[in-house]
Formats: C-alpha cells, structure tokens, sequence
C-alpha cells in the first residue's frame, strides 16, 4: 500500500462529493425562485440514499466478482463485509468503496435537473433509491470492473475505453432524465411562459465547484498519484476551456449575444465530453473535444423545442449529448503515446475503437432509458410522479417544503420577517424604557427644586 496513492484518492473522493452541492447550485440557480429548495433538496438527498444503498449492497453489485456474464456482480460484500483491512491495487479496498461512492451519489443527482418545478419530492426519493438499484449499479460493473478480461462486458470484455464515466454517468443520467421527462410531461406553460433562471450568480457559483471537483473526478480516476492523474488533470482542464469558449462563440454568432449562463453551461459540457477520454487523448486532442462538445451542446440545447419535451435544465443537451461526443470522439483521437494503448481513427487505428465506442455508448443509453421507463411508469401509477397543478403554480417550494428560498417581508412563521418583528419590538421597547428614564428623572428633579424652596 503507498501512503501517496490513498492520500490522493481520499482527497479526489472528497472533490467529487462537492461537487454534488455544485450541480445543486448549477441547477438552483437555473430554476425559478419559487422552486431553489426543491432542486437543492433533491440533489443532496442523493447524498444520505445512496450513501446508504452503496454500504448496504451497491458496491457488492458493482464490483465483486462477476457472476453474471459481464453483467452483475456478487453479493459478497453486502454490508462492505471483507473491505476493512484489504488493498486494492496500492490503495485499502475501503478507500477505493469511497471513491466510487461519490460517483454513485453524483449521477442520480444529475437527473433532478430535468425535473425541475413539478415532481413530488417523496416520489424523487423513491426514484433515486429504485434507479441506483436497476441501473447504476449494474452499469457501473459493466463499465468500471475490470477482472483479467471476466469483469464488465463494456470495459473489461469488450474494450471500451470510459477512464471516468461517460457513459456510466453521463450517458445513463441523461437517458434517464428523458424517459423521466416523458413519463411525468412538461412544467405548466412550457414552452410559452418565460422560465428564466433566477440566480445567475448561483450557476457560475455551481459551475465553478464542479469544475474544481471534476479533478478529482477525472485525475482520481488513476487511482494513484501518478502520470496518469497528471495526464487526466491537464486534459480536463484545457478541454472545458475550449468548451466554455466554443459554447459563448456559438451564442454570440447565433445570437448577437454571450451570456453567463452560456459560458457555465459550455464549461459543464467539456468536462462531460473530456471524462471518458481524459486518459486516452493528448491535450491538443482534448482542446479539440471540447471545442467540438461545446458547439454541438450549445445547439442540442434547442432540440427540446423542436422535439417536445420539457427538460427543464438541459439535461439530456448537456450529459446526454456531451457523453455521447466525448466517448465516440475517443475512436478519432486516442493515441497511444498516452495512457491508453489504443490509436483512433486520426492516428492510424482505424474505425475498431469507434465502433466499441458505440456498442457501449448505446447500449447504456438503451438500458437505461428502458429501465428508467418502467420505473417511472410504476411509480406514476402507484404513488404519482407529480405535485398537484396549484402547488406547481404556487410553487413546490411552500408547497412541499412549507419554505420559501427568499423572505422580502415580514411574513408569519419566521425567516426575515420573524427577526424584523423582533428587531422592531427591540426598538419599542428601547424607545419606552428610555421615556421611562427620562420622566423619572424630570420627576426627581422637580422635588429637588420644592426641597429647596
């Protein structure tokens, strides 16, 4: 075991848990004032279920010994039974669990987005205790277990290359957020009503601590403090620089305009597309991708427009759309001169990579749509997906929560208002003890003046 090594992948786990209240920012900022604490509720949720489920048998599913052809693993370390002690690689087997944890945490959370102002928060809880179980889970042994060629059908059987998660997070967050999207149907006037973001502050904020976190998201995916971390680190941020920048020329040339919002949302795309490449592309590849994710996102945005469906927050046009760019360009610009023994297409290897590029990028998208599906329909029949329409005009905020992101005024029940009516009451009761003092004082000093008459 090398100290360096657990020291680097204990912080990276510790980046990637931030940036879970990063997409509650990014995502709160975005929606109407009337909705913020919801959609930060329903990311850090994510936190406490899934921490749990992952302890109890998630990471036993995810990465034990395949029993399944490539498609499931054991159940031999429900509960993390047999982890307290082991290595992994140059890392305790715990250390390891952690880090794959705030992975499992981070992906549900992705999808609360495309929800945003309309679905029951008992109804998310269940979800993202279902979804984990049915689709992550499996997804995340498909792709991340790796056994000697017997672990996962998409990483380790069939050569895939995803280092950090395109496709098992990604891709399978953002098919899920449209199957989601069609079961529960589209926010009360939508497309017709203005739904601007509220706090546009809030979505840099949020933008920002992904970025931040995405280091350890891509770079810790070494699992060690090495030249790939370095390789991983340099590429994740030179691709979500040229994504942020493709996004905001693509808004200024269409629009006339470049906003924040844009620029936050091309950043969040480049670190989309660089995370299943970031370990097989040099930096002038990674430059390339996210240009290309950056001007493709900015357009994928507007499909849902066309198309029909209310994704509230660009879920599918962001995670959905970037995965998918990300892991197929990794079959034009692998080269083996880093990590990955693989060349692409642009560096004479031929169309191999980029057609087990697609098996896996596709068959994720399937599965998970299909599966999130059922399990939207099942939930909808059974204890309804969706808030009533007054509490969705009202706002889900007081609604559900009985909170209100912002007080203005002196409203009944606390916040602002309750500490103004006790500022106020103060300042009465100042005001009265010192009329008080003051005619005392006027009273003794008109017996002073009969005393000595």
């Amino acid at each position: 075991m090398i100290q360096g090594d657990t020291a680097w992948v204990l912080t990276s786990a510790a980046f990637v848990m931030l940036m879970t209240p990063g997409v509650a920012f990014f995502y709160g900022g975005m929606v109407r004032s009337k909705s913020v604490l919801n959609m930060l509720m329903m990311c850090f949720t994510t936190l406490g279920i899934v921490s749990i489920l992952w302890v109890l048998y998630g990471y036993s599913i995810a990465f034990t010994t395949d029993v399944g052809g490539g498609l499931l693993g054991g159940l031999s370390s429900l509960g993390l039974a047999g982890t307290i002690g082991q290595v992994s690689g140059t890392i305790p087997e715990l250390g390891f669990s952690a880090f794959q944890l705030m992975f499992a945490i981070l992906t549900p959370a992705l999808i609360a987005g495309a929800v945003a102002d309309r679905m029951k928060f008992g109804a998310w809880v269940a979800f993202s205790a279902i979804w984990v179980t049915l689709v992550y889970f499996p997804v995340a042994h498909w792709v991340f277990f790796f056994d000697d060629g017997n672990g996962g059908w998409i990483g380790d059987r069939l050569g895939v290359l995803d280092f950090a998660g395109g496709t098992a997070v990604h891709i399978n967050a953002g098919a899920a957020a449209l199957a989601l999207v069609l079961v529960l149907g589209k926010r009360k006037g939508w497309p017709r009503e203005n739904m601007r973001p509220h706090n546009l502050p809030f979505v840099l904020l949020g933008a920002g601590l992904l970025w931040f976190g995405w280091f350890g998201f891509n770079a810790g995916s070494a699992v060690a403090a090495n030249d790939t971390a370095a390789i991983a680190f340099m590429n994740t941020q030179v691709a979500t620089g040229a994504a942020a920048l493709a996004w905001i020329l693509v808004e200024k040339l269409r629009d006339g305009n470049s906003t924040t919002l844009g620029l936050a949302s091309g950043a969040v795309a480049g670190l989309v597309a660089i995370t299943p490449a970031c370990a097989s592309v040099n930096p002038i590849g990674a430059i390339a991708i996210g240009l290309i994710a950056g001007a493709i996102c900015a357009y994928a945005v507007g499909l849902k427009y066309k198309l029909g469906y209310d994704d509230s927050l660009d879920v599918v046009g962001v995670h959905l759309v970037g995965g998918l760019v990300g892991s197929l360009l990794i079959g034009l610009f692998a080269t083996s001169t880093v990590v990955e023994d693989v060349d692409g297409l642009l560096y004479g290897g031929g169309l191999a990579q980029l057609g087990k590029q697609a098996i896996g990028a596709f068959a994720v998208l399937a599965y998970s749509s299909v599966v999130t599906w059922v399990i939207a329909k099942v939930l909808d029949k059974t204890m309804g997906l969706r808030v009533a329409e007054e509490d969705e005009a009202q706002g889900v905020d007081l609604a559900v929560h009985a909170e209100s992101g912002y007080e203005f005024g002196s409203v009944p029940g606390g916040g602002f208002g309750a500490l103004s009516r006790s500022a106020g009451n103060e300042s009465q009761d100042a005001g009265k003890a010192g009329k008080a003092g003051k005619a005392d004082k006027a009273d003794k000093a008109d017996k002073k003046v009969e005393a000595e008459a």
